[in-house]
């Protein structure tokens, strides 16, 4: 696979593709998803800057035009589950994708078609964002030509997750963190993003006597978020908006400090206007840490997850403010046997993404994970932690190698690809089951009407 320049991109287009004003006419549909959208998530990916723009903008119209659209779940969150108008339970998942994300998202959009399922969320964190070298607009990209590629027509859910303050940053000048979390909201949502997962945990202090002093800079600045993004998304689309009261890997959450939370955010976004629509869902801390806690022979040790977190926060957050529930994170690495127990216990999403990752390194030729690995301990020895063997350090960091590595993923030889989607597929496939999600399509046909936005034509 290479890249297109400008004018190639342009003469791509001939007989399969027209552009006009409003956006594209689709000629030979069979044309665009055997060749054309390859070669241009390539060059969307990897092309010069210029060929770069015009191809991101020319899948996100054809996506547009084909009926892959990007959306906002919030009123299945609220409207659906937060009601509980739903006839049965699922677990929305949402999932982090580090590497090769054109063809893994295939395989998701390939079981999607398939098992009738829509209710699945694409999603990239912030920190994601930067150490895997993908920016919204490409990450968004590599989501809609993956849809039209395997033939899916339907809501793209596309989640900025955790956009997280640093504490420290924010304690030395509140108004720049905020300003710079306001900034990236901005640009992923004029990517698509229409789901965004403020991240202000990080800022609770449980120095503090009272739960709602405690939760203060957290509720605050999850208020000022959620004014921020009623005021720059699309007219049409709600947003929908994850807030969180418990950091990942830190104490588990308590019902009062939900509430606690919920009193403060409620009381600080009337300030911003009566009605503002609020949060979807909340986020809380169930035993789990992101990655997992890795030994120091390297494996992963057995974590306590405490299931009556989701549940009774669940509860109050349903039957007190219509909002669809707890969210759990950092549980791709948890044993394959407690998956059923999210929608049971009602979770109304699962963040899901190392596991993935490991499954790619466990697939990866010997020589690129040496590579790989050597290039990890010369650049980022400085976060090699005390008392860490080499294992635990290769665990916590080889995420890092997604971005330097980026192409060198992309291009692997057809087979040990293959191999390496085969096993993500079978992953997939078993969580997807666990969790509920096939044939969801009817929930998102009632509670979903996604409204299509296209951006201005590049120059």
């Amino acid at each position: 696979m290479r890249t297109l320049n400008l004018e190639e991109v342009k003469k791509s287009l001939d007989g399969i593709v027209e552009v006009n004003d409003n956006g594209v006419k689709i000629i030979n549909e069979e044309a665009v998803r055997k060749g054309l959208i390859d070669n241009l998530i390539y060059t969307a990916v990897f092309g010069e800057d210029d060929a770069k723009r015009f191809s991101r903008w020319l899948i996100r119209a054809i996506a547009v035009e084909f009926g892959a659209i990007p959306a906002s779940i919030h009123d299945l969150y609220v409207n659906g589950m937060g009601r509980e108008k739903l006839d049965r339970w699922f677990t929305v998942p949402a999932m982090n994708i580090r590497g090769m994300s054109y063809d893994v998202m295939r395989r998701i959009f390939k079981i999607a078609v398939e098992r009738d399922m829509t209710a699945f969320i694409l999603e990239i964190a912030k920190s994601e964002i930067g150490y895997t070298y993908q920016r919204p607009e490409e990450y968004a990209s590599c989501a809609l030509a993956a849809a039209v590629k395997e033939g899916y027509r339907g809501p793209v859910f596309i989640q900025g997750d955790h956009f997280q303050f640093k504490a420290k940053n924010y304690f030395e000048d509140p108004e720049k963190e905020l300003k710079a979390i306001q900034d990236l909201t901005k640009e992923a949502i004029e990517a698509g993003f229409y789901n965004i997962d403020i991240d202000p945990s990080t800022l609770v202090d449980y120095s503090k006597p009272t739960l709602i002093e405690q939760q203060y800079h957290n509720y605050l600045n999850t208020a000022k978020m959620t004014a921020f993004i009623r005021e720059v998304e699309p007219e049409g689309i709600t947003v929908s908006v994850g807030g969180e009261i418990g950091h990942i890997g830190g104490k588990n959450s308590t019902p009062e400090e939900f509430e606690a939370f919920m009193e403060g955010y409620l009381q600080t976004l009337k300030e911003y206007g009566e009605d503002l629509p609020y949060i979807s869902k909340i986020s809380v801390q169930t035993g789990t840490e992101h990655g997992g806690i890795p030994l120091p022979d390297g494996s992963i040790a057995k974590v306590k997850l405490d299931f009556s977190v989701l549940e009774v926060i669940g509860e109050v957050a349903r039957n007190k403010y219509s909002m669809s529930g707890a969210v759990q994170h950092g549980a791709s690495t948890l044993p394959d046997e407690l998956f059923h127990k999210f929608p049971e216990v009602k979770a109304s999403e699962i963040h899901l993404a190392t596991g993935f990752q490991n499954i790619i390194y466990d697939h990866l030729p010997e020589e690129m994970k040496k590579e790989i690995y050597a290039y990890l301990k010369e650049n980022f020895s400085n976060e090699w932690k005390e008392g860490w063997t080499e294992e635990q350090f290769i665990y916590k960091l080889r995420k890092k190698g997604f971005g330097p590595f980026k192409k060198q993923f992309w291009d692997l030889p057809s087979d040990i690809k293959e191999n390496i989607l085969d096993a993500l597929e079978a992953k997939f496939r078993f969580l997807f089951d666990q969790l509920k999600v096939y044939d969801t399509k009817k929930y998102t046909d009632e509670y979903i009407k996604p409204v299509k936005v296209l951006p201005k034509k590049p120059e």
